[in-house]
């Protein structure tokens, strides 16, 4: 089932074995793990679901893997449109594509002077599209807003730091008409990471920080701790060849960055930290992401941000892509009140 969504397993899979001290690894014999006791039934079935849909191995096949995950993209948005009336409109902003996302009965009146930005994941290399529009379709309905989904530069033709470019340049031109604390930016997987490093480049542009951002299943940093090695075994698929984790994101995108680097891994520097806008973290408990995102809450709450974290115990790497049950739509409720709580109100 990870196999579908998670990029980080496939780039590890070639990484040598790393030695690490016998008596400090755990050799966890095989045992029989059962759907977890909190899921909804429909939550069950939909995972019976995910597994029909894993995606065959792929690995080097770039055409390949973008039309696999056109075509998943592509049944996910036909599932938001049947639960969530928008409308959706492709444009250009600050000179980088964008899709424009609105409630059909209209953005309300409480929300007119707010919007979102979401950066849309797809291992760097895909999304695009009905992608994006299936992470900014049920938000967009869910919170009553307008909701700008962008199109940015993927890799392998592009790299670090083009995506948070493309992000920034929306972001500069939707300033001339939203104030910088009525907007807010989010993104799932490797939208997630963009997302925390479009806020450190931002700060780098000398630009206002956004009212509130969200990084979903991903986050300012890299992939560490038990979740990664867990993530694969406990959701059909393999485990990690390595016994140690690099302390770079294993993504052509960020190829030849240093984990030093603030504006790219900003979780990792104390003072990009401090300037965070409040952030919302949210997750499967078996996504590979999970470690990586408890880490970054506990150094945002350190540094005194207004930070929240919200972990689906038994589900997978960006399970609301599947909006069919109801731990879906509690997830978009809660980017919805989070936003809602952070973002600069307009006049009643």
């Amino acid at each position: 089932m990870i196999k579908r969504l998670c990029f980080v397993l496939a780039c590890m899979a070639a990484m040598p074995a790393i030695a690490a001290s016998p008596d400090t690894i755990v050799r966890v014999p095989a045992f029989t793990l059962p759907p977890s006791s909190q899921l909804s039934d429909a939550a069950k079935a939909v995972l019976l679901r995910m597994q029909a849909e894993t995606a065959p191995d792929l690995k080097g096949d770039l055409a390949r893997q973008r039309a696999f995950y056109q075509t998943w993209n592509d049944n996910r948005l036909k599932e938001m449109h049947r639960r969530f009336a928008t409308v959706e409109t492709h444009r250009t902003i600050g000179g980088v594509g964008v899709d424009v996302v609105v409630p059909k009965a209209g953005v309300p009146t409480r929300n007119a002077r707010r919007v979102l930005i979401n950066v849309h994941g797809g291992a760097f290399m895909w999304g695009a599209g009905s992608g994006a529009l299936v992470e900014a379709i049920p938000v967009a309905a869910t919170m009553g807003i307008k909701v700008v989904t962008v199109d940015y530069r993927l890799t392998p033709e592009h790299r670090y730091p083009a995506a948070s470019e493309d992000v920034v340049a929306v972001y500069r031109e939707l300033l001339k008409t939203y104030a910088p604390q009525n907007i807010a930016i989010y993104g799932c997987s490797a939208g997630g990471v963009i997302t925390a490093q479009s806020v450190a480049w931002i700060r780098k542009q000398h630009l206002p920080r956004p009212g509130a951002i969200g990084t979903f299943c991903g986050t300012g940093a890299s992939y560490s701790g038990d979740s990664a090695f867990l993530a694969g075994p406990i959701t059909g698929g393999a485990p990690l060849p390595v016994t140690s984790l690099p302390d770079t994101l294993p993504t052509a995108y960020m190829a030849g960055v240093a984990a030093s680097d603030p504006v790219a891994y900003p979780l990792g520097s104390d003072d990009e930290i401090k300037a965070f806008p409040p952030t919302l973290m949210l997750a499967g408990g078996r996504d590979f992401a999970v470690s990586a995102l408890t880490l970054a809450h506990r150094r945002l709450a350190r540094a005194g941000v207004p930070s929240e974290l919200f972990l689906f115990d038994g589900l997978p790497h960006a399970f609301f892509m599947w909006p069919d049950m109801p731990e879906s739509t509690e997830a978009f409720e809660i980017m919805a009140r989070f936003f809602d709580a952070h973002l600069g109100k307009a006049p009643r």
